[in-house]
């Protein structure tokens, strides 16, 4: 079975096949840095990571493009009122950004370029499209320059609108607008804006719309034409409806593959910085929950379904995970960690099932179960089958507890080197305790490490230890 995955565009599940054999270009509209991340973005992130490992893992060189809007209205409002430079506060939430990205496993893209790097490409096709008469410079002498709705009859078919029943702002719109449905490619400066977040141009001095952005950079990366093009499910309408119309009428063949993932929600809303309603890695950290537990909560969900938070849930998705680990952990010191290289049958149905991560990680369930059967057995061939297959399957999902980028490199595992010879000294203790039969001093040891977070399970290989809750 090859992958089939969900086109918005046309509203069904199609196969996959790439416009270059072997080779997959990949568009994901990354974030509006005007704060920083929740982890309703930090899921698209991974969704999107986890498609990106998929097409690894089945030999396909991906070319992955994951862009960063660092100017817009919101991040200039904020520059006003703080009276900072606007690239100050877009460049602090970027590395902030990026340093969740690391944490939770999410692999670098190929290259992330930056809006205001890319002015002279956005001038390019906005020239195009005046050329084409599908775009106007305003009348009014403001320098905005728009995309003309009208000249485009297809607009409004990635989101299933009519464009004859779109309503006009109550406000009155902006008053340059030939159609109150235009929307503006180039923005000419204004008196209330920073100084610095202006650029020249054929049309006056001025900044980028937002659509604009994505259909420049996207051609920028991968041409005219590319294979998928993602983003969360709220950028369906306007942003991605203009980013077609806009390359369609500039005579770009633009995404061949719409995938949208799912929102997060809290409570009966989306998680969105403008509501205020939101949880960061910072905030879940600070529950107790490790950004793998994190990863492994935010991935388990079918991408297209919604996740609507709760700290109850995140916190049996911790334990979940947590069995997951200790099963490899107990493998690996019996057989070694194994060499990783396919996955099963049913799990690989999975994933070409639409990324179908939730029945993929049942198959991960079956496979403990099976490989902690013969863990009680002894039976080092079915423990070496099931922990080999058990971290092929994670490693796709970004989920190996054996991968290095959960192992070591954070501030946590700095400690581990004196946390495990405290803890080595401790069980010495209890075994001596034990030797002379000193029961309550054996036990004494081990309530405290327990109160300390530390888990001891007496194995026949000795005792060996955990942090965080047994189960």
């Amino acid at each position: 079975m090859s992958l089939r995955l969900y086109d918005t565009a046309t509203r069904s599940v199609r196969d996959f096949v790439p416009m270059t054999p072997g080779k997959v270009g990949i568009y994901l509209c990354g974030l509006t840095v005007q704060s920083v991340p929740h982890i309703g973005h930090l899921r698209g992130g991974i969704n999107y990571d986890v498609l990106r490992r998929w097409l690894r893992h089945t030999n396909y060189e991906v070319t992955f493009i994951r862009n960063v809007t660092d100017v817009d209205d919101k991040i200039l409002e904020k520059a006003q009122a703080q009276g900072r430079p606007f690239w100050a506060i877009a460049h602090e939430n970027r590395l902030v950004l990026e340093a969740n990205y690391r944490e939770l496993n999410v692999l670098a893209p190929t290259y992330e370029p930056l809006a205001t790097g890319h002015i002279p490409e956005m001038h390019e096709l906005i020239a195009e499209l005046i050329r084409r008469d599908r775009a106007y410079v305003a009348a009014g002498g403001s320098g905005d320059v728009y995309f003309d709705v009208t000249s485009y009859p297809e607009y409004g078919a990635l989101s299933g609108q009519n464009p004859d029943d779109m309503r006009p702002p109550s406000n009155g719109g902006e008053p340059d607008k030939r159609d109150y449905r235009d929307f503006a490619l180039w923005k000419g400066e204004k008196s209330d804006e920073p100084d610095d977040a202006t650029w020249p141009s054929p049309w006056g001095q001025g900044r980028p719309g937002w659509h604009i952005e994505c259909s420049a950079m996207a051609r920028r990366y991968l041409g005219d034409e590319f294979d998928i093009h993602g983003g969360g499910l709220d950028l369906t309408f306007p942003h991605h409806e203009n980013e077609i119309a806009q390359s369609h009428s500039a005579g770009l063949g633009f995404a061949r593959y719409w995938v949208h993932n799912a929102l997060l929600n809290l409570g009966d809303a989306k998680m969105s910085k403008s509501l205020g309603n939101v949880v960061d890695l910072a905030s879940v950290r600070a529950q107790g929950i490790r950004p793998v537990e994190l990863r492994y909560y935010l991935a388990s969900p079918h991408y297209r379904s919604r996740i609507d938070y709760s700290d109850e849930a995140l916190s049996e998705a911790a334990v979940a995970y947590r069995r997951i680990e200790g099963f490899v952990q107990r493998a690996a010191e019996v057989v070694g960690p194994g060499r990783p290289k396919d996955v099963p049958p049913a799990f690989a149905q999975a994933m070409n099932d639409d990324l179908n991560t939730s029945a993929a990680l049942a198959v991960v369930h079956d496979c403990i179960r099976e490989g902690n059967t013969a863990l009680a057995a002894g039976d080092e061939a079915g423990i070496r089958g099931a922990v080999t297959a058990v971290r092929a399957m994670l490693g796709v999902l970004g989920l190996d507890p054996l991968d290095e980028a959960w192992t070591g490199g954070t501030p946590q595992s700095d400690l581990k080197p004196v946390v495990d010879s405290l803890v080595k000294l401790a069980l010495e203790q209890r075994s001596q305790a034990r030797t002379r039969k000193d029961w309550a001093a054996a036990d004494s040891v081990r309530d405290q490490l327990k109160n300390a977070g530390i888990q001891v399970e007496d194995t026949p290989a000795g005792p060996r230890w955990t942090v965080g809750e047994q189960h």
